[in-house]
């Protein structure tokens, strides 16, 4: 984070998303200003607050893949939540407080892969030499004289080489695999949802379950490659970073925040709502989240919501949480110019992706400028005359062009195929006339 200026955030969330560009530095601030904040003294990084980010826009317009970039970019812990998955059990649904548990979990995998990384090569040799006391047990006496424990020494050399070569792979060994119930698990498939204090004193409880299973070299090797990490990594360690960096740099994306914004009623949904805006309010405020690996402070994790307000607007969110998203920021419709340039330009393109899932069967795929110009009209006119769906438009559309290809691409004589208007047209144009017909394909 700290090589990464503003500018330079822009210029990489360019390489994926098209325009938006109020959006984009509105994050690339808010994300630098977390770095700044680090450098402060300790008197004073305390009392800087995190500038929390409300999007606004419809759907399919860049909101939620900003937030997804921005948080590989700086590689901090990151999680999507629904706001109206808060609603679907009783009044307030499913505990508010599990995002920030949902978010540790994510962080605690990112840490563990990390030290994993950095023990692998240790490990890797820990796995080798266990493989091989199954292959060519030591023997239970001791080798006595020198060139048994020489001839011995030469077998094991050769099997090791084998073993690295791939020549050993079908070979079955013993694992032996422990396994420890969850509690989540268990209580989850009856619709419990358990205190974080009782879930870790359940959880103690259940006697973990030992065995043995034969599974081929190649199998095995992951396997055994995690017991041996866990060996050389300090799970307590890798805890407290995951809680710290959740702490300093998390990322919590908040989308449909419109669907909780009511008014207020003393019956029926809007009570619903209300209650998940009371609940969201402390944790974005700053409050301390009990986890089953100790407590989780959320004043400077960095909250992004985002809606897109057709029936609602944010002043009918609670004063008070209106009060914790400063920066608004307000994504436009996109333009027929603007889905031209998302077929064209952006590193995972619609157009490249299908080429590159076509490749896979020798085929070549080429597309003419005026066929990427017509999709991309058709896109812009069909969210004009049916639903605005923004760039999700160009994904039914692109199924539509290559739905004919892709189910006979095995078995074309001619592995090169052209992407011209006329072929688009011939596709589409008959969806695209009928109007009843194309919102229900279209």
């Amino acid at each position: 984070m700290s090589e990464l200026t503003p500018r330079q955030i822009v210029a990489e969330l360019d390489k994926y998303i098209i325009g938006q560009d109020d959006a984009k530095r509105a994050v690339a601030v808010a994300v630098r200003n977390r770095w700044r904040r680090q450098q402060l003294p300790d008197s004073l990084r305390k009392d800087v607050a995190p500038r929390n980010i409300l999007m606004i826009g419809p759907t399919g317009v860049g909101k939620t893949e900003i937030a997804r970039r921005l948080a590989a970019l700086v590689n901090a812990p990151f999680i999507k939540v629904e706001a109206t998955k808060y609603t679907e059990v009783g009044y307030h649904g499913r505990d508010v407080d599990s995002m920030i548990r949902d978010l540790l979990d994510y962080a605690i995998g990112m840490v563990r892969a990390q030290m994993l990384e950095q023990v692998k090569d240790q490990a890797q040799a820990q796995v080798e030499q266990r493989i091989l006391d199954q292959l060519l047990p030591h023997p239970q006496l001791a080798l006595e004289d020198e060139e048994s424990r020489a001839k011995h020494q030469r077998a094991r050399e050769k099997l090791l080489r084998q073993l690295r070569a791939g020549e050993l792979d079908a070979s079955l060994i013993e694992v032996p695999v422990e396994e420890r119930p969850s509690a989540v698990a268990m209580f989850g498939q009856v619709g419990m949802e358990m205190d974080v204090e009782l879930q870790n004193m359940v959880e103690k409880m259940i006697p973990s379950r030992r065995e043995t299973r034969r599974l081929s070299i190649a199998d095995a090797r992951p396997v055994l490659l995690n017991q041996e990490a866990d060996k050389l990594i300090d799970r307590d360690k890798i805890h407290r970073t995951a809680i710290d960096r959740v702490e300093q740099s998390g990322i919590v994306f908040i989308d449909e925040i419109d669907k909780v914004a009511g008014t207020d009623g003393k019956h029926g949904p809007d009570v619903s709502r209300q209650g998940v805006q009371r609940d969201l309010l402390p944790i974005v405020e700053g409050s301390t989240i009990m986890t089953r690996y100790g407590p989780v402070r959320t004043d400077h994790i960095l909250f992004i919501a985002a809606g897109a307000f057709h029936s609602s607007k944010p002043s009918d969110l609670m004063p008070e949480l209106q009060g914790r998203f400063p920066i608004r920021v307000e994504l436009k419709d996109l333009t027929r110019d603007d889905f031209v340039r998302i077929l064209r330009e952006p590193r995972n393109s619609l157009t490249s992706q299908q080429a590159a899932l076509l490749s896979t069967e020798g085929i070549t795929v080429e597309f003419r400028p005026d066929a990427i110009d017509i999709m991309a009209e058709m896109a812009y006119t069909l969210n004009r005359r049916t639903q605005n769906i923004g760039a999700r438009r160009l994904y039914t559309i692109i199924e539509r062009v290559f739905e004919k290809i892709s189910f006979e691409g095995p078995d074309l004589p001619d592995k090169k195929v052209v992407i011209t208007a006329d072929y688009v047209r011939q596709r589409l144009d008959e969806v695209v006339r009928d109007e009843d017909l194309s919102r229900f394909i279209l």
